[in-house]
């Protein structure tokens, strides 16, 4: 397993790298040329700017078994697709169950911000208690992961 991170924008940058220190799992962060990184572990992974592009990169080099962190659902959608797991840094599991409501939501929303008829505010500000949710949910994956090697593979999941 290797965790995959859209590290543009990405508020667990620490705690990816505390985990995957202490549980001794590779992690790639993937930002664009405007973004400065100087994580303590891990591998920082520069692409060029340009729409999608990060997202791009990081599904490619992406394989079944891995772990894709993103708050992109359509990221986490062909993560999926590759038998990869997904997590949202709020904590969320990306799964096949859950992952065309979420889709379905962007959707409905990009709509609604569209036709000027719905306001939207940002998300709320992060909090401890987000970070202890989104750490137990990061290692549960891995140690998951740890107990079933050869399990996963491209294009079937759980």
């Amino acid at each position: 397993m290797t965790i995959y991170v859209d590290a543009d924008a990405c508020p667990v940058i620490r705690v990816i790298e505390e985990v995957s220190a202490k549980m001794h799992v590779p992690v790639v962060f993937l930002c664009d040329e405007h973004h400065v990184l100087t994580p303590g572990t891990g591998r920082v992974q520069v692409v060029a700017s340009g729409p999608d592009a990060v997202d791009l990169a990081l599904i490619n080099q992406c394989r079944g078994g891995d772990l894709v962190i993103t708050q992109d659902y359509g990221v986490a959608a062909l993560a999926l697709g590759k038998g990869a797991y997904g997590l949202h840094p709020g904590g969320k599991q990306y799964t096949d169950e859950n992952i065309s409501g979420l889709l379905m939501d962007r959707h409905l929303a990009g709509r609604a911000r569209r036709s000027g008829k719905r306001h939207l505010r940002g998300p709320a500000k992060r909090t401890p208690e987000d970070d202890r949710r989104f750490r137990e949910s990061l290692e549960r994956i891995i140690l998951a992961q740890a107990e079933r090697p050869g399990d996963r593979e491209e294009g079937t999941r759980e």
